[in-house]
């Protein structure tokens, strides 16, 4: 049954103590929790990051900030860190909102001539969530007020979670000193799923179907075709999963391609490594025959090692097919290039927002 609304504090009526009462909740996920996120090398300091800033006690850093590509679990890893806080502080205050809402409820409170209530509200949070921090580009009166936000939770000691989809350092159009704010607690990437953690997580999603029987043919196809995103991997499994149930079909192999079929095929970019050459040199603004040459100043030979990883990773050539399609190298150089940039991509911030660039544009 409806319960009523409870009566509104006014002057005559005090607020009750704090401990009294159990705010009310943020809209967390319910699915959304860190026992239910797949951990692998991709996302495993992002992981344990977010299980830190979430335990109890004396704030270890803050902010934290999760970047990635679209769907790739930094909602998931936000939601999970408010879960955990709430279940180890009741009566704790968690807002959780993208940067488009705090844009939102800004210019509201603004327009009403109340844009006081509006950042107790939010200056008053013990954890504060902020999702897709890229929205706030350009908008200069509400980063104004962001980066006020942020200060105080940051100086009064209380958790600040940001995410966005690339490094505070590539985000054109947002302050400096608030990307200076970012720097200051720890930022932490997730990157694309390799084929064995999407497979993985398929098999996650199903343990909570157990009368369900989806063949291991089926998943392997969608774990292998689908690569994206996570949410996209996760999108067509459930489309196999509903049709069958609509339908009363057999969920088989013909029958998951039958369904799949235009996202199976818009999927299926297929990438070639004169693409990836032409693409590269453009990038560096290098001349094509630079991919090929002896030439190994670093100016030159960076790009090319470049060049050979994303020829790895995104055609089905084999090691000595691509050493021939870049001037005749052994497979050990190809090797060597892989390794050389899976590190940097770690370490060289500049590196690894050029590949996620030319990654995009390859992948269309």
């Amino acid at each position: 049954s409806l319960k009523p609304a409870p009566a509104p504090v006014t002057a005559t009526q005090p607020a009750p103590a704090y401990d009294t009462i159990i705010p009310e909740r943020p809209p967390l996920d319910p699915r959304y929790t860190f026992d239910r996120f797949v951990v692998d090398a991709s996302n495993k300091v992002a992981f344990n990051a977010a299980k830190v800033l979430a335990e109890p006690g004396p704030v270890r850093f803050s902010p934290l900030f999760l970047h990635s590509n679209t769907g790739q679990g930094k909602t998931h890893l936000m939601h999970a860190i408010g879960h955990a806080f709430l279940a180890a502080n009741p009566h704790a205050v968690v807002l959780c909102m993208s940067a488009e809402r705090f844009m939102y409820d800004f210019v509201a409170a603004m327009r009403a001539r109340d844009t006081h209530a509006f950042k107790r509200r939010l200056r008053g949070a013990d954890l504060l969530l902020i999702d897709d921090l890229q929205f706030i580009a350009g908008k200069d009166a509400t980063q104004e007020e962001f980066f006020h936000t942020i200060n105080e939770i940051m100086t009064a000691g209380k958790r600040l979670v940001i995410s966005a989809d690339r490094c505070p350092q590539a985000l054109e159009g947002v302050e400096s000193r608030i990307i200076s704010r970012m720097a200051v607690g720890l930022v932490a990437d997730i990157k694309a799923p390799d084929l064995l953690l999407r497979r993985t997580i398929l098999d996650r999603k199903l343990v909570d179907l157990p009368d369900l029987r989806v063949p291991t043919d089926v998943l392997d196809l969608i774990a292998s075709r689908i690569h994206a995103n996570i949410r996209e991997l996760e999108g067509a499994l459930n489309r196999v999963i509903a049709y069958a149930q609509l339908t009363g079909e057999t969920i088989d192999l013909e029958f998951a391609i039958a369904t799949l079929g235009e996202v199976l095929r818009g999927a299926q970019k297929r990438v070639t490594i004169d693409e990836i050459q032409k693409l590269v040199t453009a990038h560096f603004e290098l001349k094509p025959l630079d991919m090929i040459s002896a030439r190994r100043a670093r100016a030159v030979a960076r790009p090319r090692q470049i060049a050979m990883y994303l020829a790895k990773r995104l055609t089905t050539r084999s090691l000595p097919e691509i050493g021939r399609k870049f001037g005749g190298r052994d497979h050990s150089t190809v090797i060597h290039a892989v390794r050389k940039i899976t590190e940097l991509r770690d370490q060289d911030r500049d590196i690894d927002a050029a590949v996620r660039v030319l990654m995009r544009e390859l992948e269309g």
